[in-house]
């Protein structure tokens, strides 16, 4: 795979390495908004059709991104947090059972949990990193696997950690919530779009992604996946568009007890947003036609150098094995003071970001090798 700045309207005077935080528009995602707001200035070409045959498109081009046979199970919404409140108003929590999250988990991804536990008298486990760096990815992935027991109820975590970038093996955490009985909920948005998602190996039981990061979306997109586990489950809000039969506008008085099938009763209301879904559409088809496993690989491939300078020059970033290539935590040697960092970050125009003791690196195709011999000068430099 080759770079894809051409694709995007960048500044020439920065350094984006920040995609982690939010992606650049692509042009031809932002040229479909454009349309969708011209779209408004004549109603009337809306068809009764185009409420539904939009969200359609979107849904098989996102299953096929993660993989998924039937796109019904795709359900369009408006961020990460709804998706989650969702699972976690269709789990039934006893009294003592446990939700299973990694420490500094994203806030979306604990609120809901901590409701859910609070309200049913459960229990919050947070699973912790060593003290460590040695083997920290590794060991973290173990002591996930060995809480897991059979008073686990719920185990939700990203594919990455958000902060840093640690790989969690979703694949050994699925097998061992299988075995307890346990439901697995994962917030890919780090990590969707990016890296490579396999749901006939994972098979969780929910996937949410916001659609503003690796997805390359408009901000107050979110696509999520919701299994069988969640079938004939309460929404949290009763939309017209949910219910059997209601593409046909003429019979909407008629009421239905029914819901649409699979996973669309989730849906948020207003899901067929005439200016946010084309432009998803094209986000996501332009990853389908990158294909994800290129993105991956062509992020590794300028990235490498970087990471070999960089530790043989005191700094540590997690081995390969417990990390993607997209999103790097670099912590910086006892010599170097974050601070310092911050400043010639800033000098220099390159824009990362700040995760606790970590500096978050996170390239897409828009870089280049040269944009990160930029950041590792910047790092190194007296």
């Amino acid at each position: 795979m080759q770079n894809q700045k051409h694709h995007f309207q960048l500044d020439e005077n920065v350094t984006y390495l920040n995609g982690a935080y939010m992606s650049p528009m692509l042009k031809s995602v932002e040229a479909f908004g454009i349309a969708g707001l011209a779209r408004k200035r004549n109603p009337f070409n809306v068809t009764p059709n185009d409420f539904f045959t939009e969200i359609d498109i979107l849904q098989r081009e996102f299953a096929k991104l993660i993989q998924v046979k039937e796109s019904k199970r795709i359900v369009v919404m408006p961020s990460v947090s709804y998706g989650l409140a969702t699972a976690a108003n269709n789990i039934k929590l006893a009294k003592g059972q446990k939700i299973l999250i990694v420490d500094e988990q994203f806030p979306s991804n604990y609120y809901s949990w901590e409701k859910l536990a609070r309200k049913n008298a459960g229990e919050i486990v947070t699973i912790k990193p060593p003290d460590t760096l040695m083997n920290r990815g590794k060991v973290w992935n173990q002591r996930i696997l060995e809480a897991i027991d059979t008073e686990t109820r719920v185990v939700t975590l990203g594919n990455v950690h958000w902060a840093d970038g640690t790989k969690f093996d979703l694949a050994a955490i699925r097998k061992r919530t299988l075995e307890v009985g346990a439901l697995l909920v994962i917030d890919g948005t780090q990590s969707v779009g990016a890296m490579p998602f396999n749901m006939a190996e994972i098979q969780p039981d929910a996937l949410i992604c916001g659609g503003y990061k690796w997805l390359l979306g408009p901000y107050s997109m979110a696509l999520g996946y919701f299994g069988e586990a969640f079938d004939g489950g309460e929404p949290i809000e009763e939309s017209w568009m949910n219910r059997f039969e209601s593409e046909n506008f003429a019979n909407l008085v008629n009421y239905q007890a029914n819901y649409q099938p699979l996973a669309q009763r989730y849906q948020v209301g207003q899901a067929s947003n005439f200016i946010a879904v084309p432009m998803m559409i094209e986000a996501v088809r332009m990853l389908n036609h990158w294909g994800v496993e290129n993105i991956q690989k062509y992020c590794y491939e300028i990235t490498k150098n970087a990471i070999e300078t960089l530790k043989n020059k005191g700094f540590w970033l997690e081995d390969l094995t417990f990390r993607g290539s997209h999103l790097l935590g670099i912590r910086l040697p006892k010599t170097i003071e974050m601070e310092a960092v911050k400043v010639k970050l800033a000098e220099a125009k390159i824009i990362v970001s700040i995760r606790g003791n970590a500096i978050r690196v996170s390239p897409n195709v828009y870089n280049d090798e040269v944009d990160l011999e930029k950041l590792v000068l910047v790092l190194t430099q007296p």
